[in-house]
């Protein structure tokens, strides 16, 4: 297979795998810590109410976005043909990109969006890749 479309699939499946293991998280989130009279997709009433949540309901978002993307970077940084650690980052940052927009969509306390923008992303991409290339030769 030649390097580039390889190193494609590498950043679509890091992204995909990535996004999945984040919704199921989110998923199980919602009925381990139900948040009473509010429908998870009113997006609306959701923003109303995240101000005012407990910590424990921004567990499963922490946990869903940290290992959405570390597994994300280990599947991209596993795939890749070449600049493995460089593949882990991008989904790291493609994930960082997407919390931005969710934290600014769905604000929630600031505590929150620091440690969620400072810790799940970059970070974990890069705990990603080298839990990767511990797997290969690059």
């Amino acid at each position: 297979m030649k390097p580039l479309f390889r190193n494609i699939i590498a950043v679509i499946a890091g992204w995909l795998i990535g996004s999945a293991i984040n919704m199921g998280f989110i998923t199980l989130g919602h009925k381990i810590y139900p948040i009473e009279g509010l429908d998870p997709s009113d997006m609306e009433a959701f923003a109303q109410v995240m101000p005012t949540l407990d910590a424990q309901y921004f567990t499963f978002p922490f946990l869903a976005h940290a290992l959405g993307t570390l597994v994300g970077a280990i599947i991209a940084a596993l795939i890749a043909a070449n600049h493995k650690m460089k593949f882990a980052l991008a989904i790291g940052i493609l994930f960082l990109l997407g919390g931005i927009a969710i934290n600014i969509m769905l604000p929630g306390p600031l505590w929150f969006t620091v440690l969620d923008i400072v810790v799940a992303y970059i970070p974990m991409a890069f705990i990603g890749g080298k839990i990767a290339l511990s797997f290969t030769k690059n």
